[in-house]
């Protein structure tokens, strides 16, 4: 009998191979928030949303943003749940039973909250918020990575958070030794 032990992932990055198959993941990386042999659920954290503006959100959420309140983008976290928001931030903050922490370095909080704190100073440092997120069923995300689908490597605040979003995917590969532009080439895709 062989010991199939699971990787845990949590806290870790996924990088999008070239050639993916689902366009939706197409040049993405995701922060894994939740990974267990029960499933994994995960952020996408270099793609703006095209279709709503921190404006929107605030709108609908009856939250009025202070004049000098940090730039927020709303990203796109992924395609299930897409109206359900997601922060994913830095550990100065927690919000109640609302955050989720997933390290030293980061936590998640999905409550309305955490946008009214951001929205008058009081919130995290850093942050992301997202719309929607990514998820795997028990024994998919190990299935895909297998397949080549994916490659991993460990989350730092600066990619996720200092590192512009066009830039994300170069670095994340960058950081476990891999050119992008030769893996870009030896996958026949640019």
């Amino acid at each position: 009998m062989t010991d199939k032990t699971v990787q845990d992932l949590t806290g870790q990055l996924l990088i999008a191979m070239p050639g993916m198959e689902d366009s939706r993941f197409d040049g993405t990386v995701i922060y894994i928030c939740a990974h267990s042999d029960e499933g994994s659920m995960g952020l996408i954290i270099n793609k703006v949303s095209s279709q709503i503006a921190v404006s929107d959100v605030f709108d609908q959420l009856d939250i009025t943003p202070d004049a000098d309140m940090k730039p927020l983008q709303v990203r796109y976290g992924g395609p299930v749940e897409m109206a359900r928001g997601f922060v994913l931030h830095s550990t100065d903050y927690a919000c109640s039973e609302a955050s989720l922490p997933v390290n030293s370095a980061f936590s998640m909080t999905a409550s309305r909250d955490v946008l009214r704190d951001i929205a008058t100073g009081a919130g995290p440092a850093e942050r992301l918020l997202c719309l929607g997120y990514s998820g795997w069923s028990s024994g998919q995300l190990e299935s895909e990575i297998a397949q080549n689908a994916w490659l991993t490597c460990a989350a730092t605040p600066q990619i996720v958070f200092q590192t512009g979003d066009l830039e994300k995917w170069t670095a994340a590969l960058a950081e476990i030794g891999v050119n992008a532009a030769l893996l870009s080439a030896a996958s026949g895709r640019a």
